[in-house]
């Protein structure tokens, strides 16, 4: 089945979701031969081997703002109904002008896992290397997703394939998550039990995107779901150079304190497709461990029959 941000003629690929981690070890998951059940009652197995399981892990590490703190972070990854794995995630802490800055990335791949995986190896390097990042972050930002998205085009002259990718990406800086989102991969918080949204989906029917698209000459229709030029239904992108300059890279931004929000979760739509932010939010609001939350909000949205890969990664704040 052709999730609603695929194009209408996905070219796939096969590619395994992972995760490097600059400064703090991952756990390792287990491993078996079981295979998960009917959606009903999903028995998911873990195992990095197995292209098919579920794939997951976590970390702690130290806040550097003005408050004394520490956060826990868990990410899963499951291919689920899929033919092929078209996610990828990221987690890293970095030391950037002698500051910590944690960042975390869910990249949704459609037309393949080309661009996905490329962000993966890229997108943070490009962010924690230019040179006003700590000091002008959302000028950085702006900058660095452009960019991005000018080399991976450059790089793909010498394909035929048009891969694109969503980026949903948060920073930890300072007192400060920093979100920049592209597509329709989503980041939400939850502060007292509450859901707050921290981006908002590009499709091409909001209103402000429909109208950007047809300034820049494009269109969108219906095909199934409204898609940009008919093919995309998302309205901005990674990569997708034949849709260009409809389909951009701009990240949305949005600043949150830290202090009072207990956690948030970047996930791709296999997950927004099945679960809201509110239902996301109550299901993991009283699991301490990052990396079991991660799992329990993947396990769920297989139960509730989502049909696209589903990546999910879990931040946890534990301020004194």
């Amino acid at each position: 089945m052709i999730s609603n941000s695929d194009p209408v003629e996905p070219v796939t690929a096969t590619a395994t979701a992972g995760a490097d981690d600059a400064t703090v070890s991952t756990t390792a998951s287990s491993s078996n031969e079981d295979q998960p059940a009917p959606p009903a009652a999903p028995n998911i197995v873990m195992s990095s081997k197995d292209h098919d399981s579920l794939f997951s892990g976590g970390g702690i590490s130290f806040l550097s703002g003005s408050r004394n703190g520490r956060f826990s972070y868990g990410y899963s990854s499951f291919k689920g109904k899929r033919s092929s794995m078209e996610d990828f995630f990221e987690t890293k802490i970095s030391e950037v002008d002698g500051q910590t800055v944690a960042f975390f990335g869910v990249f949704d791949g459609h037309g393949g896992s080309r661009t996905a995986e490329y962000l993966k190896n890229n997108l943070f390097k490009n962010l924690s290397s230019h040179p006003n990042f700590i000091k002008d972050t959302k000028t950085a930002i702006v900058e660095a997703f452009k960019q991005t998205d000018v080399d991976y085009l450059n790089e793909e002259k010498r394909h035929q394939r048009d891969a694109g990718s969503t980026a949903s990406t948060a920073m930890l800086l300072g007192d400060r998550i920093v979100v920049a989102n592209v597509g329709d991969s989503r980041v939400v918080a939850s502060r007292a039990g509450s859901a707050i949204p921290l981006s908002i989906d590009h499709k091409p029917d909001r209103s402000d995107e429909r109208r950007r698209i047809e300034q820049a000459g494009g269109f969108i229709i219906w095909a199934g779901t409204w898609r940009v030029g008919g093919v995309l239904a998302v309205s901005r992108a990674f990569g997708d150079k034949f849709l260009k300059p409809y389909v951009v890279a701009d990240p949305e931004i949005q600043e949150e304190e830290i202090n009072g929000v207990d956690f948030i979760i970047i996930a791709s739509d296999g997950l927004w497709n099945v679960i809201s932010n509110k239902e996301a939010v109550s299901l993991v609001q009283n699991i301490t461990d990052a990396e079991v939350a991660s799992r329990e909000l993947i396990k769920e949205a297989y139960a509730r029959g989502s049909s696209d890969n589903i990546t999910c990664v879990v931040v946890r704040f534990d301020l004194s």
